[in-house]
């Protein structure tokens, strides 16, 4: 699905992603783990197309990126942040991105399992973050591409939506999607992936799941394993 070989990117001084070599096969749920600073969200951006490497290639479906860029149809992305235009309204924004990437109708199971339907007459400006986020993953999930990147999609959610957030990804997962995540939240990781990378200063430290993450570091706990990683390469 996607193949990342030899990846490299500077900002600056700043050696973010230093030989990164990563295969994520088609299906499943794969969380990029890692400290502020660690290369996640460059990573990210860097197969969305958003940053340019300056070594390294991309592969999605067998096809360099970098010459097929049609491929970022079939992602559907949840930015960290997301910077609506404060003066539409939130049934404006949804049409707005409808129009731009084709027809679908399941944006209206969407807006009642979040219960979005008082706000949509709302400016995006007048919302609350927690609200902001919901509307977010509406315009994430409303379409249907075989490749989905959520970056770190909990921010701002309330329980329940939460919950609904959970059954969209495993919705996802049993369609045959590919999802690739981060997340700062341990427990929200362990409970829905299948795999976990863990970056450290622009190197992938560990790949694979995590009881095999747990039984290599001698940790019975997901927060310790991680922990342990981190103080191993900090000594």
């Amino acid at each position: 699905m996607v193949t990342i070989q030899n990846l490299h990117k500077k900002f600056g001084k700043n050696q973010v992603l230093a030989g990164v070599d990563l295969d994520i096969k088609e299906g499943g749920i794969f969380a990029v783990l890692g400290p502020n600073g660690s290369g996640k969200t460059t990573l990210i951006k860097s197969i969305l197309g958003m940053v340019i490497p300056d070594r390294g290639t991309i592969t999605i479906d067998n096809k360099n990126i970098r010459k097929s860029p049609k491929y970022r149809n079939n992602i559907d992305y949840l930015p960290q942040i997301a910077n609506f235009p404060g003066n539409l309204k939130v049934k404006e924004l949804i049409k707005m991105i409808k129009d731009l990437r084709g027809f679908t109708d399941q944006d209206e199971e969407l807006i009642k399992q979040f219960q979005l339907e008082p706000f949509l007459n709302k400016k995006l400006g007048n919302l609350s973050g927690g609200t902001k986020q919901k509307v977010n993953l509406v315009l994430t999930f409303m379409f249907d591409s075989p490749l989905v990147i959520l970056d770190e999609p909990t921010t701002g959610l309330d329980p329940i939506s939460l919950l609904r957030l959970k059954a969209l990804i495993q919705s996802a997962k049993a369609k045959g999607k590919t999802i690739l995540i981060t997340s700062h939240i341990m427990s929200f990781v362990e409970e829905i992936a299948d795999e976990i990378v863990f970056l450290l200063e622009g190197k992938i430290y560990f790949k694979g799941s995590i009881n095999t993450l747990k039984t290599n570091t001698g940790q019975s706990d997901f927060e310790h394993a991680i922990a342990s990683i981190l103080s191993e390469n900090h000594a």
